[in-house]
């Protein structure tokens, strides 16, 4: 009605409205821009945005615990640590780590290269759903894995995942045993099948039968060759439900740890085959809590020495 000049009366008599309200919703809803472009959609996008703006709580209202958390921010904390701590230094006052994260996305973004695993917007849970199909030949779910396995009583239980970089499409491949938590990184030229396999079983063959019986990996197309890892090694390979990464935890977290030394970024092209097994070293020569301060050489040193 608009693009046939009909008046806001005249619009509200037709709609059975006030022309005040069909004038309020044009002053409101139309864009800021070419003023009488009024598109349904886009206008119920905006009342949509700024009914949300209009109802999102202020995070972190005390000026007590933002003081504490942009400090406690500042020397390194967590916003998990910060959360868990504030009760035991200030009885009383209490915030969830979630609203810490919101607090500092949104109020407080100078503070957001604090974090360690800081981005410059908030990275949305999940990943692509562009596989709706298993593309993984012979695939044997993780709940089908036996329940032992979860317990780490014994070693020759591996995790497998690949760490990529934008500059190129050289990659690092890690191995890691869940009991000893022992590392292994190969260079990769591509992400590819052929060398994911290659990789796998450069890194395990060497290795005695009864400390190479299991294999998780996910579902990337990098892990299609699994088969041919199992024909020549005997390892049983199971695999992650589809985006459920934190089903493999160990190997999750050992990338993190590598990433403190190839941070994001990195071009593994430019990483030499010296500084990969460098690091690789420290990571297997550094004590772990879960290991009662022993480092990973030794665990699985010393398991090997009793036997498995």
């Amino acid at each position: 009605m608009l693009a046939q000049d009909k008046s806001y009366r005249g619009i509200g008599r037709a709609l059975g409205r006030h022309h005040t309200t069909i004038s309020r919703e044009l002053k409101n809803n139309s864009p800021p821009i070419r003023k009488g472009y009024y598109l349904a959609h886009k206008a119920n996008q905006r009342a949509v945005e700024r009914w949300e703006e209009t109802h999102r709580r202020p995070r972190l209202k005390s000026r007590g615990i933002r003081d504490y958390v942009d400090c406690k921010l500042q020397l390194g904390w967590s916003p998990e640590q910060i959360a868990g701590r504030i009760s035991l230094d200030y009885p009383g006052f209490s915030i969830g780590y979630e609203a810490i994260y919101q607090y500092v996305y949104r109020e407080k973004p100078q503070l957001i290269h604090f974090l360690a695993r800081h981005h410059r917007k908030r990275c949305p849970r999940g990943h692509s759903r562009k596989h709706r199909q298993s593309h993984i030949p012979c695939r044997i779910p993780l709940d089908e894995r036996p329940k032992h396995i979860v317990e780490r009583r014994e070693i020759g239980h591996w995790e497998g995942d690949t760490i990529v970089s934008r500059k190129s499409p050289k990659a690092l491949q890690i191995l890691v045993e869940r009991k000893s938590r022992i590392v292994r990184l190969t260079r990769l030229g591509r992400k590819t099948s052929g060398e994911m396999r290659d990789a796998v079983i450069r890194q395990l063959s060497p290795l005695p039968a009864e400390a190479r019986k299991t294999l998780t990996l996910d579902n990337g197309s990098e892990n299609t060759e699994h088969l041919e890892i199992t024909k020549i090694l005997g390892t049983k390979t199971y695999f992650c439900a589809p985006f459920h990464s934190w089903e493999k935890g160990t190997v999750e977290y050992s990338i993190g740890l590598v990433r403190r030394y190839f941070p994001k970024k990195t071009d593994f092209a430019q990483i030499s085959y010296y500084q990969i097994k460098k690091v690789e070293s420290l990571l297997n020569n550094r004590p772990r809590k879960c290991l009662n301060y022993a480092t990973p050489n030794e665990a699985l040193s010393g398991a090997i020495t009793r036997g498995m």
